[in-house]
């Protein structure tokens, strides 16, 4: 396996699993008396938390509700299609 295959991978393993974490994450805000600082939320507030963050700042809460995750799906799925998609450019590259 070389880099170019190798690469390729793990970017995409590694987007999918910060999608997956973010739509949990999503799912979580509907439970709002949950200790995010606990086993086992904060195994999904801790990697998604640096890019909420700035985001907050961005876009506050509408009605009360953070979107920010949604947000945040969006933006890792554009980042994937960009990158990896059928026409991304890691692929054409390759």
């Amino acid at each position: 396996m070389t880099v170019s295959t190798f690469a390729p991978w793990i970017l995409g393993s590694l987007l999918g699993l910060m999608i997956f974490l973010f739509i949990f994450r999503i799912v979580l805000t509907w439970y709002p008396q949950l200790d995010l600082n606990r086993l086992p939320f904060n195994l999904v507030a801790w990697p998604t938390e640096p890019f909420l963050v700035p985001m907050r700042k961005i876009v506050p809460p509408i009605g009360g509700v953070d979107i920010t995750p949604i947000i945040g799906v969006g933006i890792f799925s554009l980042l994937r299609e960009i990158l990896l998609g059928q026409q991304g450019l890691l692929t054409m590259m390759h």
